[in-house]
């Protein structure tokens, strides 16, 4: 099973005044090195830019090495887009040509919501958003769409198999326009069958009982493959039986995977070492055959890749756009170590035994042997697919269960993501406004950076890579279903929670006091009751993993701490708050709540997992979610942050390479019709 890794900017609260669609911020300049993070706003998202430092005194070699592994992310580009719809790369066409093509009125308010929705399109990577999977309902009318497409030559439009204008706007107007046609990318909560109700492009023609069964016949057909079956194929039906198409060469997606494997090649001329050369190998012969278990000798030879500076995330990785839990969307992660930065989580990592044996979790649940779990911080040089525009702040891969117990994991903190966001949040109103006391504001505002990066630190290094499944228990995509994921991330919270307010961390030197872990739980409270709230329309659940495991961890503990008033829930001035009275309490509720999390994952309790998270994690406290937003207004902030991609650019003399240059784009739609021009591999219908 996919277990889920990423941690998708936590509290990532933006703090600058609302402009616009067609304006953008002023630059704000770091006092530090006057690098300017702060590039573009618009609709609810802010966007930044992260620095990669040292990048241009790096030799010659391995700036060749980062360029070449970048450009086999960016390859996988189209894949991503088209795997979040099917509509997808037939939109992105027509959007940019509208926007290299137009020659009309660009300053009209008509044209000026068409740019919005062009660029709320590249963040989400297609017509649902980004984070709470509805689809992006433009501003613009279809009557006006229609004629910014008439009045484009019909060679800048995706005219297949000689199709007409007529014809596709016939295809994409009512996705585009009409609210009840594929309204949810990825569907968690839907009463019926999940692949229906879901717009995200992995099966066709198939019901969810009908892939269901498909697995599990495949699985009984061959017990002893360990693999992530189905995490890189499409599924559907052919003379009425069930089938998958890989992604690989030959397969579906072969052509943006014949370009990955390209520049994967180029890398390996330019390797650090033997061994990174084997990792890069095992990972192009897995694009050659699509087998999940060359897939699973590839992540081998990754985790024990230990010595190599430079590294890179590159396949179909993360579940969460798969409303099954099962398959994987492709994303890019391109890094160097950050080698002073190392040592913080490398003492965390260095501990993994202790905190298992330590853990409140049962016994029998436990790991006998901790094994092969490498930690370290990375600065990000590059990232596309479902790693940007909305960038993870920590990762823990490989996801395959059998994989990590027997050979170990990767666990990295991004830490230039992180000085971005740090830069950003530092600003932020959101703590006075929401804070219940002015010692809670003063703690989160001194102690609140160490805490979310050690947070982080723990969620990933011993959060994931903590517990283990009974014997005989198969894995959590097949017996918790489309509740694994939440559970999943609630349970690598919890982890990090509990711990954050013991000694052991303060005796390893990462923490010099339990002032941290107080923050922590007054910032992790405050975020999972009330403010991660101003991302929700009014009216709607919580629909996404990550806000439904922080809202289950919050409120769980909430309810069970009443009778003791472990967290008060106070109204002054007709404004909530929720208060940790007892600390040392509600690190106990953590430790039970992780106990029985623990349990359902590893008995695999599907009716246990699915109570939990319908009682906790989906429904809002309507009047709360109403004072949220009126609250959140006159602070002006934008619920999401994003990045603008650092440029890398091949310097050239008599046809050689002679240096990689970086800059940082100041434009993001430039950004993106750009990389329209420089990486589109694939047709509009696959």
């Amino acid at each position: 099973m996919i277990k889920l890794k990423y941690i998708f900017a936590v509290i990532l609260v933006a703090i600058s005044a609302c402009v616009a669609p067609d304006q953008k911020q002023p630059i704000e300049i770091s006092e530090k090195n006057n690098f300017n993070f702060i590039a573009d706003r618009f609709a609810d998202i802010q966007l930044l830019r992260y620095e990669v430092p040292g990048f241009e005194n790096l030799p010659l070699k391995e700036k060749k090495l980062a360029y070449f592994l970048c450009q086999a992310g960016l390859a996988g580009r189209d894949i991503f887009y088209d795997q979040k719809s099917a509509f997808n790369l037939r939109i992105r066409k027509c959007i940019e040509a509208v926007l290299q093509h137009y020659k009309g009125d660009t300053t009209s308010q008509s044209y000026q919501y068409f740019t919005l929705y062009a660029k709320q399109f590249f963040f989400a990577n297609g017509i649902y958003h980004h984070y709470s999977a509805n689809k992006i309902s433009p501003l613009f009318s279809p009557t006006y769409f229609d004629e910014l497409i008439r009045s484009m030559p019909d060679s800048v439009l995706p005219l297949a198999n000689n199709a007409t204008v007529e014809d596709l706007l016939n295809q994409i107007s009512p996705i585009l326009f009409d609210p009840n046609f594929l309204p949810k990318g990825v569907n968690l909560n839907a009463e019926g069958d999940l692949i229906m109700a879901s717009g995200t492009n992995f099966y066709s023609g198939v019901t969810q009982a009908e892939v269901k069964k498909y697995y599990e016949d495949l699985k009984a057909s061959n017990p002893d493959n360990n693999s992530l079956i189905g995490v890189n194929s499409f599924v559907t039906k052919e003379n009425g039986n069930v089938v998958e198409q890989p992604y690989k060469i030959g397969g579906k997606y072969s052509n943006a995977i014949e370009k990955i494997v390209y520049w994967l090649a180029q890398a390996i001329t330019v390797a650090e070492n033997e061994q990174q050369k084997n990792v890069l190998l095992l990972l192009i012969k897995f694009y050659q055959t699509g087998s999940t278990i060359d897939f699973d000798n590839y992540n081998i030879a990754w985790v024990r890749d230990t010595n190599s500076r430079f590294d890179a995330v590159n396949g179909f990785i993360e579940v969460y756009q798969d409303a099954l839990q099962k398959k994987g969307a492709f994303e890019s992660v391109v890094s160097m170590k950050d080698l002073e930065g190392t040592k913080r989580i490398a003492a965390i990592s260095n501990q993994a035994q202790w905190f298992e044996d330590n853990s409140p979790i049962q016994n029998e649940h436990k790991k006998k042997s901790v094994v092969g779990i490498t930690a370290k911080v990375i600065t990000v040089i590059g990232e596309c697919g479902d790693a940007a525009p909305s960038t993870p702040i920590g990762i823990n891969l490989p996801n395959n269960e059998y994989v990590r117990e027997n050979f170990g994991s990767k666990s990295v903190s991004l830490s230039n993501i992180v000085a971005a966001n740090n830069f950003y949040k530092s600003k932020s109103p959101v703590i006075d406004e929401f804070a219940a006391t002015d010692a809670m504001k003063v703690r989160v505002k001194k102690f609140g950076g160490l805490a979310a990066d050690l947070h982080t630190d723990m969620h990933e290094v011993i959060g994931h890579a903590s517990g283990k499944i009974n014997a005989g228990v198969p894995s959590s995509d097949i017996t918790l279903e489309n509740f694994a994921g939440i559970l999943e991330e609630a349970r690598a919270d919890l982890v990090a929670l509990y711990y954050i307010m013991d000694q052991k961390l303060i005796d390893i030197g990462v923490m010099p006091s339990l002032e941290v872990g107080k923050a922590q739980y007054d910032s992790y409270i405050m975020n999972g009751l009330m403010t991660q709230l101003n991302r929700i329309k009014l009216g709607e659940n919580l629909e996404e993993a990550h806000m439904q495991n922080r809202q289950l961890n919050a409120l769980w503990a909430y309810d069970q701490g009443k009778a003791e008033n472990v967290i008060e829930k106070v109204v002054r001035n007709g404004k909530t708050y929720f208060m940790v009275n007892d600390y040392l309490k509600l690190r106990t509720l953590f430790g039970k709540l992780l106990r029985e999390i623990q349990r359902i994952k590893s008995e695999g309790d599907y009716a246990a997992a699915k109570k939990l998270v319908q009682t906790y994690a989906v429904k809002i406290d309507q009047g709360i979610h109403k004072e949220v937003i009126a609250r959140y207004q006159p602070l002006n902030v934008a619920p999401y942050l994003g990045f603008i991609q650092p440029l890398l650019t091949p310097v050239m003399k008599n046809g050689d390479i002679i240096d990689i240059a970086i800059s940082y784009p100041e434009s993001f739609i430039e950004q993106h019709l750009f990389y329209g021009r420089e990486y589109s591999f694939l047709p509009p219908i696959n």
